[in-house]
């Protein structure tokens, strides 16, 4: 049997969504995440908030080990934004700003493809566990979409601009 969601957790999921959302919109318009752009600052926003309100989900009444998770997503998905205004990168600038705000947004996909996949259907949940070979597949298919899309990426950032 399925947890129920708490008020707490249905208002995580939907900021979480927004941000997936706007992450995939990013993607599809601009190839990448850009952090200067409407859907960048959403989904940067969105993965914020959705990290403060993941503090209130929490099964063990604490701090766990998901918020620590949370957190290194948000200093990798920062790391992607802070990398184009450090110099001394020179060249590998666009190519971590890229590498970082993709890579957030891959490790954004691990808890909610979990809980996804562990609460639904309804009825009978896809997955009896976070480590179920469904859920472990799921994530192969995004770490590979992830290494695609990324190798794209640096080609792009790579092609002499044509503006």
């Amino acid at each position: 049997m399925t947890h129920p969601i708490s008020p707490t957790g249905a208002v995580h999921t939907v900021i979480s969504l927004v941000s997936i959302v706007a992450g995939i919109y990013s993607f599809v318009r601009y190839r990448k995440i850009d952090e200067t752009s409407r859907s960048g600052k959403v989904y940067l926003i969105g993965l914020v908030l959705s990290v403060i309100t993941s503090f209130g989900v929490s099964s063990t009444g604490g701090l766990n080990a998901g918020h620590a998770f949370g957190i290194a997503v948000l200093l990798v998905a920062f790391s992607g934004v802070f990398a184009t205004r450090l110099t001394f990168l020179g060249g590998l600038q666009p190519y971590l700003s890229v590498f970082g705000l993709s890579f957030s947004f891959l490790l954004s996909l691990v808890p909610g493809t979990n809980e996804t996949l562990t609460r639904l259907p309804l009825s009978h949940p896809l997955a009896g566990a976070p480590l179920a070979p469904v859920v472990l597949h799921t994530l192969l298919v995004w770490f590979g979409l992830f290494v695609v899309g990324f190798a794209a990426q640096c080609w792009q950032v790579s092609r002499p601009s044509t503006r």
